[in-house]
């Protein structure tokens, strides 16, 4: 009943349901990691999943799966495939005995996630509860987050309560606490889900600002460098030559700073982009003396994220900068060569019509020794022929023969001249 598919289309309808969130009982325990992991390595992760699942005797990921969930003994596995990381999260019914004394993590067997390729960026637990009549109080938080500074607020229009503190504790892990108040299942595991995005997209933009504070002295000093130039171009001192390779070289070094480091500045935005909507998506309400998740996020990564944005722009504008000056300096530089081309030119100009002049002046002495010469050789001839008894008075006829000489000279030069030139004659003349 259709044209034939395109070779996509199976794939994109899916993509609208891919990495789809856990449903989830309360109470119940997570912990998810984040591993940054290098396209080459991507087969050993897939390996080492599949020896996880050959464990536990379970159907291990297709080849081309980018996200693969699957209940392992007493927990539920979950693997998700992103452009720059991999996320597994892990889940398992019921409470621990004391907050977070029991983590997921424990329940796999032993080294298996140390033995992950690829270097850790985010590692959390969470914690989901029944809601209490009221809100944890500061003594609760404590025991949840080693009295650190906690924030959080109600969430899902009040069906729940979320607290996190955003910091790594003594294991190595972050940690969330939510507390179910009506949240159906699926609503549970997608707060789950959206948390967890949450710092790991913090992270993941946050990999920018190590480049951009790198970056800062660099690009200070490059733009030291180009207001020097700048202030020596507006001076005529005739370095133009020097100053363009300078320039040359300036655009380089920014040109190689912006192919190591556009890259991760255009993930800090995208990244950053992605925090603020899984935020949005929480649809937070504050809680009376606890500062919200979204208004943490804009006091402390907005920042951090107006930072990297800052490093690109400035980046970007000293290209832009450079590349005015050098083609402002290579207008000069051409009108200052075609002036001595002029010159050249002119030069060589005067020195043709020398060279004109002289052989010129170099004809009119050959054609008076050529003629000299044959006159003298008709003498000869004459006298010969006088002496033989002919009636030849030499000397009337040498005087006779010499303009037929001089105009046969003359014309046979200028024959000559013209076969050389690929002129006629004629031509020849009118140059002349």
């Amino acid at each position: 009943m259709l044209p034939p598919d395109h070779p996509h289309r199976l794939s994109l309808a899916d993509e609208v349901h891919a990495r789809p969130p856990e449903p989830l009982e309360t109470p119940c325990r997570a912990t998810y990691v984040a591993v940054l992991i290098d396209p080459d390595d991507r087969e050993r992760e897939r390996a080492h999943i599949a020896a996880l699942c050959t464990r536990y005797a379970v159907q291990p990921p297709a080849a081309s799966a980018t996200h693969f969930s699957i209940r392992i003994g007493t927990i539920r596995f979950k693997w998700e495939r992103h452009g720059e990381f991999s996320g597994f999260t892990l889940f398992a019914a019921g409470a621990s005995a004391q907050p977070f004394s029991e983590p997921v993590a424990t329940l796999l067997p032993p080294g298996w996630l140390a033995g992950l390729p690829g270097t850790t960026i985010v590692a959390a637990h969470a914690e989901l509860t029944a809601a209490p009549s009221t809100p944890f109080d500061a003594a609760t938080l404590t025991a949840y987050f080693d009295r650190n500074v906690v924030v959080g607020g109600e969430i899902a229009g009040g069906a729940g309560l979320a607290y996190t503190d955003f910091r790594l504790h003594k294991d190595g892990f972050g940690r969330f606490v939510v507390c179910n108040r009506g949240l159906t299942e699926r609503q549970a595991g997608r707060t789950l889900q959206r948390l967890f995005e949450i710092e790991a997209y913090r992270m993941m933009a946050l990999l920018a600002l190590p480049v951009a504070r790198q970056l800062a002295p660099r690009i200070a000093a490059m733009e030291r460098s180009l207001a020097e130039l700048t202030a020596h171009i507006a001076i005529e001192g005739g370095q133009d030559e020097a100053l363009l390779q300078e320039l040359t070289s300036l655009a380089a070094e920014i040109e190689n700073g912006l192919s190591t480091s556009q890259f991760r500045f255009g993930a800090c935005r995208a990244y950053h982009e992605l925090v603020t909507t899984r935020i949005d998506e929480l649809r937070e309400t504050p809680l009376a003396g606890m500062q919200p998740i979204e208004e943490f996020m804009a006091r402390r990564l907005t920042p951090a994220m107006a930072t990297c944005a800052t490093t690109s722009q400035r980046l970007l504008g000293l290209s832009e900068r450079v590349a005015q000056a050098s083609a402002l300096l290579s207008t000069r530089v051409d009108i200052t060569r075609e002036r001595q081309n002029q010159a050249l030119l002119a030069s060589m100009d005067r020195r043709a019509k020398l060279q004109l002049r002289l052989q010129q002046t170099v004809e009119g002495l050959s054609v008076a020794a050529i003629v000299y010469y044959v006159a003298g050789l008709l003498g000869y001839l004459a006298k010969a022929g006088k002496a033989a008894g002919a009636p030849l008075q030499p000397d009337l006829l040498v005087g006779l023969a010499i303009p037929v000489v001089v105009v046969g000279v003359i014309w046979a030069l200028r024959r000559a001249r013209g076969k050389l030139h690929g002129a006629h004659p004629s031509e020849e003349r009118d140059l002349h």
